[in-house]
């Protein structure tokens, strides 16, 4: 591909297409959410996003909005176009084949089954193709989907509510509420966003949680609320205790269960379950990354939330700081081994941080 700088209007461009993406954020799984804008002679003549797995990608509805007049035109796309057939037909072959002059993208795709194999067929048909425009902001677009491709593994982002002293619950294990409204709604939106919560079996039997996305229709995009769709619930219980009682086995929702001990006649037939000699993070990761999951949530207690972070798997931290202080005996909100040197703790770098409600949320993400 041919080397230039980015012109004031390639970047404007590209920050609609970006917009345009994301309004499939929390329903393209296990496909990107990727966003296409269609220019010619100044004038944008085709905009589109993909907007669910199996539907027509991004350059698809642009090209169908622009019509004729997209011979010609140059495309703005935030990821390299698709050269396979898959559920839909190959990107590439249609913007070719609508007589697209040029291509202007923000990054390539770590897809094995494109990896650069998009550009190459552009190419050949005689587009100019250029990349490297706002990768930074299409990456964290499709982080969850960029990781399963480079890892096999989603992106994990572990959620926890606490007060300023680091508890998240009091030392009798009541912890409804210590966080506001506010904070609780933006979960919400936290949970639609993934394909799984993860939680384990002290929260199971504490809180007996729904682990359900509770949104109103409104709080949707309305492109795609009628695509929505329930994340994943999945429950790392070792010792299969859950009974028919608990919310995770009505049937709401799918339920994934990792467990050891033999699976008990009373489970539902609905439950999903996976038996293993011993629950390890990376294993459950792995198994997820199999079944399409980009990002996942892990909303436990101290002990599998301190498992994962001490097992290195976690992408991001999300804490919900509320303004109340616990005293010592309340819950730490990880359990970690006790290290003996400060060099060993793990360390995290502070992301972001907004006000939500009366509470802070503070995004971290492992020290490099």
């Amino acid at each position: 591909m041919t080397k230039r700088e980015f012109t004031a209007d390639d970047a404007r461009y590209m920050a609609e297409a970006l917009q345009l993406a994301s309004k499939g954020r929390w329903t393209t799984a296990p496909n990107p959410a990727v966003g296409c804008l269609l220019v010619k002679n100044g004038q944008v003549i085709g905009r589109g996003f993909h907007q669910v797995a199996g539907s027509p990608h991004a350059e698809i509805h642009a090209l169908r909005e622009a019509g004729e007049q997209a011979r010609g035109a140059t495309a703005y796309v935030t990821l390299e176009p698709c050269s396979h057939h898959g559920r839909t037909g190959p990107c590439a072959d249609a913007l070719i084949d609508a007589g697209i002059k040029n291509l202007v993208c923000a990054m390539s795709d770590p897809n094995p089954m494109v990896g650069g194999q998009g550009f190459a067929k552009l190419l050949a048909a005689g587009i100019d193709c250029k990349s490297g425009l706002m990768t930074v902001e299409a990456e964290q677009l499709n982080r969850g989907f960029l990781k399963r491709m480079r890892t096999g593994k989603p992106f994990v982002t572990v959620k926890l509510g606490m007060s300023v002293d680091g508890r998240i619950a009091l030392g009798n294990g009541v912890s409804q509420w210590i966080t506001g409204e506010a904070a609780r709604r933006d979960v919400q939106r936290l949970r639609a966003g993934v394909q799984a919560i993860i939680t384990g079996r002290g929260t199971l039997l504490a809180d007996n949680p729904k682990l359900t996305v509770r949104l109103s229709e409104q709080e949707w995009p309305a492109e795609v609320r009628d695509y929505r769709k329930a994340p994943l619930r999945v429950l790392l219980d070792s010792s299969a205790s859950m009974s028919a009682s608990h919310h995770l086995a009505d049937g709401l929702a799918p339920t994934l269960v990792f467990h050891c001990a033999e699976r008990p006649d009373h489970w539902p037939a609905h439950l999903q379950n996976v038996q293993l000699d011993r629950i390890e993070p990376e294993w459950v990761l792995d198994e997820l990354g199999r079944r399409g999951c980009n990002e996942v949530l892990v909303e436990a207690g101290p002990t599998l939330s301190g498992a994962f972070v001490a097992a290195g798997v976690v992408d991001e931290l999300c804490l919900y700081m509320a303004p109340m202080a616990i005293g010592q005996a309340g819950k730490a909100a990880l359990q970690l081994p006790a290290f003996t040197q400060i060099a060993d703790c793990p360390r995290f770098t502070l992301a972001d941080c907004r006000q939500i409600g009366e509470d802070l949320r503070l995004t971290y993400r492992p020290a490099l």
